[in-house]
């Protein structure tokens, strides 16, 4: 609570500016007043604790109140420098991928040759209201994603983000429009989708974008009236040059640019123009630049400096890739969550590697999945090499598991269970675990099932990454501290057939991601299936 004479200062304060307000605006501060209202001192001071710039009257009531109603971009004789640096930054916001109506620019742009006090209040409001916004919106993603499904989109926006220490650190700095630059991700995923959202948009300009036909199956050699138009259309994606030609013919040229295309669309590569493939071709630009601005914004969610080495997950395109001094040295396919159970995105630090793990059921697992294969067959959980405890504690007793009659089990019993189930061929985790402790309870695993990383499609797991080649993966962690690890010294100890505990020194940082549009280290942008259905409701949320 504020002192009481503080109290009755502001709310005395208040009522005289707005007194005189209405008698003529003869001053500048007098006519701002017009435009803030007056709050009591107890829901200002709540606001500051929450979200204020979904409550436009209450962060301006925030913010001004603390700066005794001065303008502060706005003279009477016209905007400042600094007024001009953020009419830039709200200018030119659809670069970033956000959208210039969001930040009032029209209405900005209007006020701005206006020199009566009215005007010029007005507009030192909307300055000051909207660069708070850009500024949390470029620095944390748009607050709407969290409002339209806090749990779907979790991560968006921060919560904790305060408009009057914003507005200090704007008004104290030296060079505006150096800390304006630096506020959105300089990892080179965003600024790379950045680069691409430019290209999309001129391809948004260039021409009519008319479908191409679907039908039969096209394949290598075939002849067909669609030809010409995938040749144009390829040749416009891919940046390569148009065949003149109107050959009707599918040549090894068209296949080539038919097996890149499918390539960066997440497709099956198999060269044959099919209903996927034909479906791809035509996607407009304009709805590729609305995917790429949506994956923008999920990139200013997560950490903005990934830093020169660290695991990063796509779950969206199946793959794993380590970066060492800020190259990519490592790609790797992955199994991510099933749809209803998708694998969640976040940051964190890798701790430590698992040789010959052991598998703790989850509890949820052991209920929906082990319960009613015991019930069919008591015998299961020996065949799975898993072992049965009277609880979770470490004083928990073995039991015999057929012994038990679980057709009279209910779940709420097994959920007391502990089911362990011990290293080796059949381990659900595979030979290798890689530990990062989360409240989700996700990590990285091997797996038993490989033969799953042939499917395109991979969304197989419970929440947590299962890794095709762990061994490589270990390696490149380890390495860091001793450059004599190699997959050979990772086989032995799998061969001992004992678990072991590897520490990673430094932890080494991982990031799960969610990216539907992302651009590989060749700079081509590749376009994946929304295989959680998240782009519509994160699109529908930030821009509709």
């Amino acid at each position: 609570m504020f002192p009481n004479r503080f109290q009755k200062w502001l709310l005395i304060m208040l009522v005289g500016v707005s007194s005189a307000a209405h008698a003529g605006s003869a001053t500048l501060n007098e006519a701002m007043a017009q435009f803030l209202k007056c709050y009591p001192v107890e829901l200002v001071l709540r606001d500051k604790q929450e979200h204020s710039i979904s409550r436009r009257d209450v962060c301006l009531a925030t913010i001004y109140h603390e700066t005794g109603v001065q303008p502060l971009w706005v003279t009477p004789q016209g905007p400042g420098k600094k007024a001009e640096i953020i009419l830039k930054y709200l200018q030119n916001a659809e670069q970033e991928g956000l959208r210039r109506e969001d930040y009032e620019v029209a209405e900005i742009e209007a006020l701005w040759p206006d020199p009566s006090f009215d005007s010029l209040a007005r507009l030192d409001t909307l300055l000051t209201f909207n660069v708070v916004k850009y500024v949390h919106d470029v620095s944390h993603g748009q607050i709407d994603a969290y409002v339209a499904d806090p749990e779907l989109f979790a991560e968006a926006g921060k919560q904790s983000f305060d408009p009057v220490a914003i507005i200090e650190t704007l008004t104290a700095s030296k060079d505006l429009d150096v800390f304006l630059q630096g506020l959105p991700p300089k990892n080179k995923h965003y600024q790379a989708l950045k680069d691409g959202l430019q290209v999309y948009r001129h391809y948004a300009k260039m021409e009519k974008w008319d479908l191409i036909e679907g039908g039969r199956a096209i394949r290598p050699g075939d002849e067909d009236s669609r030809i010409p138009m995938i040749r144009t259309r390829l040749a416009l994606l891919l940046d390569s040059i148009t065949d003149p030609s109107k050959d009707r013919i599918y040549d090894e040229k068209l296949q080539e640019e038919v097996l890149l295309f499918q390539e960066l669309h997440g497709l099956k590569e198999d060269a044959i123009i099919g209903r996927n493939t034909i479906a791809a071709l035509n996607v407009s630009p304009a709805e590729r630049v609305e995917q790429i601005r949506v994956n923008m914004a999920r990139w200013r969610w997560q950490d903005h400096d990934f830093g020169d080495e660290y695991v990063l997950v796509n779950i969206a395109n199946f793959k794993l890739y380590g970066y060492r001094n800020g190259e990519l040295k490592l790609t790797l396919p992955v199994i991510v969550g099933k749809f209803q159970h998708q694998t969640p995105v976040f940051s964190d630090r890798i701790k430590y590697i698992e040789i010959n793990p052991f598998w703790n059921v989850p509890p949820s697992i052991a209920v929906k999945e082990e319960l009613p294969k015991l019930r069919e067959d008591q015998s299961y959980l020996v065949s799975k090499n898993i072992r049965l405890f009277s609880r979770w504690q470490e004083d928990a007793v073995e039991l015999d598991s057929t012994l038990i009659d679980w057709s009279q089990v209910t779940p709420s019993e097994m959920r007391r269970y502990k089911l362990r189930q011990d290293p080796g061929a059949t381990n659900s985790l595979g030979r290798i675990k890689f530990v990062f402790p989360n409240h989700y309870a996700v990590y990285l695993h091997d797996t038993p099932a490989k033969n799953l990383f042939s499917e395109n499609r991979r969304s197989f797991s419970h929440g947590c990454i299962r890794v095709s080649l762990p061994e490589l993966l270990a390696v490149f962690m380890l390495q860091r501290e001793d450059g004599n690890w190699d997959v050979g010294k990772i086989r032995e100890l799998i061969d001992e057939e004992k678990r072991k505990v590897l520490r990673i020194r430094p932890s080494l940082p991982i990031h799960l991601t969610y990216q539907t549009a992302w651009v590989d280290k060749n700079g081509r942008i590749h376009f994946n299936d929304d295989v959680y259905a998240r782009d519509e409701k994160l699109q529908k949320a930030l821009f509709m």
